[in-house]
């Protein structure tokens, strides 16, 4: 398991959030250096005053690569601390360095906070080593020790914990996307494949009626251009969804009292609509989805049933459920399955959204039966 948790830390990639140097950093990096000047200059007993003062002045600028370069900044800050150490060690001077040189734990934070899992693994390597030239050449005590540990892993505590918190709303943002991405798709498919159907169903209605009815093939022309403009302009509406900046220009979107639009006498199959006068208040999802699931149902058996005469959609409202059935008298060819593509599955996908079932399939009498029942109250 430690073997495996090391190998998923070390595949680890960069944190893709990382800003841009603004000029926070810079008054940062510029307080850093004031407050080491004023230590070097009026703190007693600095061991190597001018040497030890550059340096705590000299490493503050490395502060502004420390997201975009945390493991060069990390090497660079804890092997001059080591080099120090060493040098302490040598000399037998006491501890060389600045109390303001703990801005350091700003280098552990970042390199955990934005740098990939390798970088993370190598630089608290260098982290540990530098911490134990320190804690050797200070010859500090356990308490020291401990303290010192616990200062250390509270800074990269920290980074991790800010570094998955951003991740997590990255996934979330993600996972937002890809619902809004199916949603669109999914109404897509539904306006653009009833409209179309309709408008195969009226070009061969007008091409069969052409040499007797030359009247009744205008009316189809007439009918089709009617359906060809109601699909560019809700194209369009989606369109601009799509697009980043364009507004969201919704109109009306329909619902259970824009089924008996969906009713017709001619061309065949004629289809019969039948919606309660004393149906409830939906809430706009199930009553929206009602609509579609209606709509799509009615595509599919205007492209897939032949010989249909008749498509039947009732809806029914009863003990808090409402059911939506379509069914047509078509004829399904049994060495031909039926493929709805994308159809059925959106309607799937909205039915089990709204916390119900969807049954579709060959009816007993003949034809075929699209069955949709649902929650009448949305799902909380």
């Amino acid at each position: 398991m430690t073997i495996k948790a090391l190998s998923s830390l070390w595949a680890e990639p960069r944190a893709v959030d990382a800003p841009e140097r603004v000029w926070r950093d810079w008054v940062l990096v510029g307080v850093l250096m004031v407050t080491a000047l004023l230590e070097g200059a009026l703190r007693d007993g600095v061991a190597w005053r001018p040497f030890a003062t550059i340096v705590a002045v000299g490493l503050a600028p490395v502060l502004l690569w420390r997201r975009t370069h945390p493991l060069v900044c990390v090497v660079v800050a804890f092997g001059t601390a080591a080099a120090l150490g060493l040098a302490t060690l040598l000399d037998g001077a006491p501890s060389v360095g600045l109390d303001s040189m703990i801005y350091f734990l700003v280098f552990v934070y970042a390199l955990v906070r934005w740098g990939s899992g390798r970088e993370i693994v190598i630089g608290l390597a260098v982290v540990a080593v530098a911490a134990g030239v320190g804690t050797v050449a200070d010859h500090t005590g356990p308490a020291d020790v401990i303290g010192g540990l616990g200062v250390l892993t509270a800074a990269a505590a920290g980074g991790a914990a800010f570094r998955y918190q951003a991740e997590s709303r990255c996934r979330a943002l993600a996972q937002s996307r890809s619902r809004e991405r199916v949603g669109l798709a999914r109404e897509l498919h539904d306006i653009v494949a009833h409209h179309v159907s309709a408008i195969a169903v009226q070009a061969q209605a007008g091409r069969a009626m052409a040499g007797q009815r030359p009247e009744a093939a205008l009316d189809a022309l007439v009918a089709i251009e009617g359906e060809a403009s109601r699909t560019l302009a809700e194209m369009r509406a989606m369109v601009r969804v799509l697009r980043d900046g364009a507004p969201a220009e919704y109109g009306p979107r329909p619902g259970v009292a824009d089924l008996m639009s969906l009713a017709r006498r001619a061309p065949v199959p004629v289809v019969d609509v039948e919606v309660p006068d004393s149906m409830g208040g939906l809430p706009p999802q199930v009553d929206a989805a009602v609509y579609r699931l209606a709509q799509e149902a009615l595509t599919n058996a205007l492209r897939h049933a032949r010989n249909a005469s008749r498509v039947e959609i009732r809806v029914v409202q009863d003990a808090g459920r409402l059911r939506l059935r379509v069914t047509d008298d078509g004829q399904i060819d049994p060495a031909r399955p039926v493929n709805h593509g994308f159809g059925l599955l959106g309607m799937t996908e909205r039915v089990q959204l709204l916390g119900g079932t969807l049954r579709a399939g060959p009816a007993p009498g003949g034809g075929w039966t699209v069955d949709a029942d649902m929650p009448a109250e949305a799902r909380r």
